[in-house]
C-alpha cells in the first residue's frame, strides 16, 4: 500500500519557491530524514556570462510527469513518506531556484536516493525549456545536462 501519496505536491509555479516551504509540505511523523534539491539559476555557462533565464512548461504534461516520478519512486522507495517537486516557469534571476524537490522518508538513504532519481528523472522527461540570456544573444536548451 503506498502510504501518504495524495498529500504529495507535483507542480509548475510561477512564483519564488521556499526550500522552508517545500520542507515543511513533505513534513511526517515517521519521517526519520527529509532531504531537498534546490536547482539554481547560475550565473555562467561553459564559461558564458549568463544574464538571466526564462523557463518554459508544457504544465499539464509536466506535472503529470512529475506525478509519474512519485509513483516510480514509492515503487522503489517503501520507505518514502511524502514527496514534492515543483518547477518555476518564467523569468529567474541569478542564484533563484528553479526547481526544488523534497523527499522525507523514514531512513535517510531512501530520502537521497529517492530525490537523486526525481531530478535525475525530471530532467530527461519533464517538459520544460529554459532560455538562456547572454549579453551577446540568446539560445533556447533543454533540461539535459542543465
Amino acid at each position: 500500500m503506498i502510504e501518504n501519496s495524495s498529500a504529495d505536491i507535483f507542480a509548475v509555479v510561477d512564483q519564488p519557491l521556499s526550500p522552508d516551504e517545500i520542507a515543511a509540505r513533505v513534513d511526517d511523523p515517521g519521517a526519520g530524514g527529509v532531504v531537498i534539491f534546490s536547482g539554481v539559476v547560475r550565473n555562467q555557462t561553459d564559461g558564458r556570462p549568463v544574464k538571466f533565464l526564462e523557463y518554459e512548461a508544457h504544465n499539464p504534461m509536466a506535472e503529470a510527469k512529475m506525478r509519474e516520478i512519485g509513483v516510480a519512486i514509492r515503487a522503489r522507495w517503501s520507505g518514502v513518506r511524502r514527496v514534492a517537486m515543483l518547477h518555476r516557469v518564467g523569468r529567474l534571476e541569478i542564484g533563484e531556484a528553479s526547481v526544488l524537490i523534497a523527499v522525507s522518508a523514514a531512513h535517510r538513504g531512501d530520502a537521497f536516493e529517492a530525490c537523486r532519481y526525481a531530478i535525475d528523472t525530471l530532467k530527461r522527461t519533464v517538459p520544460v525549456w529554459k532560455k538562456e540570456h547572454f549579453e551577446d544573444g540568446e539560445v533556447w536548451v533543454g533540461l539535459q545536462g542543465g
